[in-house]
């Protein structure tokens, strides 16, 4: 009811613009541009994006291997400004699998089914190969002064937890209200109310609770499989954050606050020798602090997403020197031995420093990870990375602290990205590489090696957006 409600308020609001400003029309008639169908046509924003993505994985020996290619097309709209102050937008998007193995098979070995080719289309539905599409952007927003705004309805989302980890074909969205207040010189202030999320490799809507476990849900701390999917209940999220800058200073300090889950804070700090230029020595740090709150999402510990009780402590850190064609990073990651950090992974990728594509560190607990980034741009158009990192987890059969049953392993990403000039303004490639092995005991058990480790992944993705 409450979804149809903010779609009946937005279809309102815009009928009510259109006869307002038709009013003002007949009082006054200087111009033929001056009428709505005018400033609709040629005030606004049309934006356009196409994406062809392919992706391939390599497991060991017998292990199945996998690929997959996307295509897909989306179109939006941003009306100007009406009445001074407010703005409507609306854009949708529908992907297509031209070719891929079988997705809905699972690996004869381990029963497992693939991991990262099934994102490119619907996790939900991945015999579908066509007629994917969502309805991304639906919104009303309101400028409140020079920079200030208020945005309600379906958008992108900005904080460091729930972000769009844009990744695969379509990238996570969220339904909710959302404050920005930059009005001072070095403060600004975020706040977020959010009731329903599209996930990453969806085509629908989901309310909060609904939306975690549609991605694998790993084991309990007790080593059984977790129970949680469609069994969480959270009224929704709550977001603050606050970004102070002074010379050469950020501070960052943000929260998360999942009714009947969780609540995260996060502390951010970085500093940059040369805040006025682009050649900066850097230095970060990141302390964060997560505990479960009502009943973890369900009053039966067995379906409860986050266990009673459990805490997460983090440390993360980064020193590095930027430049406009060289930069490098050394990072280090410590997640304590409390309990297990705890994030769902449909709503974004996580915020550490030592976050390399392709994987994460949710739901580990007692974790250290060390990772360098190289960045090399010998134009303004071509970028080359790598990020390679050692991550130290706990023991495969540790459930407690070791939720998808991942050893300890060693991860190295090669990339390009160009960006096409002139007449191809607008369009970019991406060709990236991924290794992972282990470091730590699989106990020769392919469960724990399947699209895990021993594994190559590849992507090709071409992206065109005006």
């Amino acid at each position: 009811m409450r979804q149809i409600n903010m779609y009946y308020l937005l279809g309102s609001f815009f009928i009510s613009v259109s006869l307002v400003e038709a009013q003002n029309l007949n009082t006054a008639i200087t111009k033929d541009t001056n009428n709505l169908g005018y400033k609709l046509k040629n005030g606004g924003r049309f934006y356009f994006q196409a994406r062809s993505y392919f992706s391939s994985t390599f497991n060991k020996g017998e292990l199945t291997d996998y690929y997959a290619w996307g295509i897909g097309a989306g179109v939006g709209y941003e009306t100007p400004k009406l009445l001074k102050h407010f703005q409507l937008g609306i854009s949708s998007f529908s992907v297509f699998n031209l070719a891929s193995s079988d997705l809905t098979k699972a690996d004869p070995l381990t029963n497992q089914v693939n991991r990262y080719e099934i994102g490119l289309f619907d996790i939900e539905q991945p015999e579908k190969h066509q007629d994917l599409n969502r309805l991304e952007e639906l919104f009303i927003k309101a400028h409140l002064g020079k920079k200030s705004k208020i945005v309600l309805g379906r958008q992108i989302p900005q904080s460091p937890f729930i972000n769009i980890q844009d990744g695969r074909m379509r990238p996570t969205l969220i339904e909710a209200a959302v404050l920005d207040l930059p009005e001072w010189k070095n403060l600004s202030l975020h706040a977020e109310y959010i009731w329903e999320i599209a996930p990453r490799s969806t085509m629908k809507w989901y309310s909060v609770g609904q939306s975690i476990g549609l991605y694998p849900v790993g084991v309990g701390v007790n080593g059984e499989p977790s129970l949680y999917k469609n069994n969480t209940f959270s009224a929704g999220v709550g977001v603050l954050g606050i970004n102070y800058r002074y010379k050469a200073w950020n501070i960052q300090l943000w929260d998360n606050y999942v009714d009947n889950l969780t609540n995260t804070g996060l502390l951010k700090i970085e500093w940059r020798s040369n805040y006025l230029t682009q050649n900066n020595w850097l230095l970060g740090i990141q302390l964060l602090r997560q505990q479960t709150i009502g009943n973890g999402g369900n009053q039966d510990p067995a379906k409860a997403y986050a266990p009673k009780n459990n805490s997460a402590n983090i440390v993360s850190a980064r020193f590095g020197k930027q430049t406009p064609k060289f930069t490098w990073f050394l990072n280090a990651t410590r997640i304590g031995n409390e309990g297990r950090y705890l994030m769902p992974r449909e709503w974004g990728k996580e915020p550490f420093y030592t976050f390399i594509p392709r994987e994460r560190n949710e739901g580990f607990g007692n974790l250290s990870a060390f990772t360098m980034n190289l960045i090399y741009k010998p134009a303004t158009n071509l970028k080359l990375e790598m990020n390679a990192g050692y991550f130290r987890l706990p023991d495969v059969k540790d459930f407690q602290l070791n939720k998808y049953a991942m050893p300890a392993y060693t991860h190295i990403n090669m990339s390009l990205n160009y960006q096409f000039k002139k007449y191809l303004k607008g369009l970019d490639l991406l060709l990236l590489a991924m290794r992972k092995d282990p470091t730590g005991n699989t106990y020769q058990n392919p469960r724990f090696i399947f699209n895990k480790v021993n594994m190559t992944h590849l992507n090709l993705v071409m992206n065109y957006q005006y």
